[in-house]
């Protein structure tokens, strides 16, 4: 498995770039310090000014990869959702009983992050953090539409996508599993800012908490 994922390449749409920042060390610098950036200090105050003091690069060379910081967020999202539905495909083939497989899908979407060591220019703890707090920023705009239309929203949509399949495979019967499956992808996010920022309106207190809440949800809700 180490060796499948050490190989692979997260391949994110076309067009969200102008060169694929995963072609030379430049591209893969201004990534790594986009995200411990706008980890640290929030999407609102950053720009290519400051990652380029931080990067030691002129601001015109990031450019060069991204038209805006708003498509270098729509980078960072879809690089990381890509990542998770890979995540969901690799860790839930072997599974045949269709109730595990919920069960594990429901994990694989909600869980703690931990640092995965085959992206050495990724840090996914720093990046999960920026999803947290800023992943509705990349489409709550005003073009959202056009946006929608270039593919860029696709890696998430194939996650709901990936996930209402499973919900569906368990239960054929179930009406919405498409609605259900983007609640529980927005709402674990919403769960784990509400864990470490507005700790009296969640019973989700700890790193399983969360999971363990949305697997209490569906099964409650489909069985």
């Amino acid at each position: 498995m180490d060796e499948l994922l050490s190989s692979f390449k997260i391949q994110v749409p076309t067009g969200i770039y102008k060169k694929d920042p995963q072609t030379s060390k430049l591209g893969k610098k201004i990534i790594e310090h986009s995200i411990l950036l706008i980890s640290k200090h929030g999407f609102e105050s950053f720009n290519f000014k400051k990652l380029g003091i931080k990067i030691s690069s002129n601001e015109s060379s990031i450019y060069r990869y991204f038209e805006s910081k708003h498509h270098l967020l729509m980078y960072l999202t879809s690089w990381y959702w890509t990542w998770i539905e890979y995540q969901l495909v690799l860790e839930t083939f072997a599974i045949k009983q269709k109730s595990e497989k919920l069960k594990k899908s429901i994990e694989i979407v909600t869980r703690t992050i931990k640092q995965d060591s085959n992206y050495n220019f990724i840090n996914e703890v720093e990046l999960n953090k920026i999803i947290i707090n800023e992943n509705s920023k990349s489409y709550l705009t005003i073009n959202v539409d056009d946006i929608n239309k270039e593919g860029f929203f696709s890696p998430y949509k194939q996650v709901v996508k990936r996930l209402s399949v499973i919900i569906k495979d368990f239960d054929i019967n179930y009406k919405y599993p498409l609605s259900l499956a983007n609640s529980v992808i927005d709402g674990a996010l919403h769960q784990h800012y509400f864990r470490n920022h507005f700790k009296t309106i969640t019973e989700c207190e700890n790193e399983t908490s969360v999971t363990n809440f949305y697997q209490d949800l569906i099964f409650n809700t489909l069985t």
